[in-house]
């Protein structure tokens, strides 16, 4: 079944005002219950490998089409994009997650940690000390390097704090983020393929999660997040 949000995507990006999505308001709710839909099928799939996702509702997963524009130079009111992103945590959990994006011509999913926090970088990056061969053993797996081009993001130019340069897994410690990605066509959004892509990608990507939730876990356990 074809979905509308590529259609109402493109009309958004160019209409990106409360005077268009106030006349549209009624075109809005309905790609939003559709996605919210879509989503609730995607948390089904993904609390096989992931039962703490069991007890999750769409709007836990789901991001709001509003943007915060208080501290933009980008004024526009709302985001051009349809996003969800399935964590232990809900969606301001510092620790790894699953993230589907839904963009015309750029939507991809993804998974991992975006820009951790101090004490969790700190954890992770302690956890590549220890264990940084299982981390590129998972990275290098055949399916998985046939998927993914390796961890993205920026580097730092130095090593971190409390590494010598000559670490054996330097490249790996020097990452600020640990994500991973692949892209997602229009026709297999077009087509309603994507959930099984997406379903399919998200378990191709469970190894690099539970090598970062082993981490974070140190991190997050005494805060009552797992």
């Amino acid at each position: 079944m074809s979905t509308p949000y590529l259609d109402f995507l493109k009309e958004l990006a160019n209409n990106n005002s409360k005077e268009w999505m106030d006349a549209n308001r009624d075109l809005y709710q309905s790609v939003r219950e559709k996605f919210l839909g879509d989503v609730a099928d995607l948390l089904v799939g993904i609390s096989v490998w992931e039962p703490e996702l069991a007890g999750f509702k769409p709007k836990d997963c789901v991001f709001r089409q509003n943007r915060d524009i208080r501290f933009s130079a980008n004024k526009a009111p709302y985001k051009t994009n349809l996003a969800a992103y399935f964590a232990v945590g809900g969606k301001k959990y510092n620790g790894p997650g699953y993230y589907l994006h839904i963009q015309p011509g750029e939507s991809f999913i993804a998974g991992g940690i975006w820009m951790p926090p101090a004490d969790v970088l700190k954890k992770i990056r302690q956890e590549i000390d220890y264990s940084g061969q299982e981390l590129l053993d998972i990275l290098n797996e055949k399916t998985f390097k046939k998927h993914f081009s390796g961890i993205e993001g920026e580097q730092l130019k130095t090593s971190p704090r409390d590494y010598d340069a000559d670490h054996p897994f330097i490249d790996l410690l020097r990452y600020k983020s640990f994500i991973v990605s692949t892209p997602l066509a229009d026709k297999d959004i077009l087509s309603g393929d994507f959930k099984q892509k997406t379903l399919d990608t998200f378990h191709l990507m469970k190894p690099f999660h539970d090598f970062l939730r082993k981490a974070v876990d140190e991190v997050e356990s005494g805060e009552g997040l797992l």
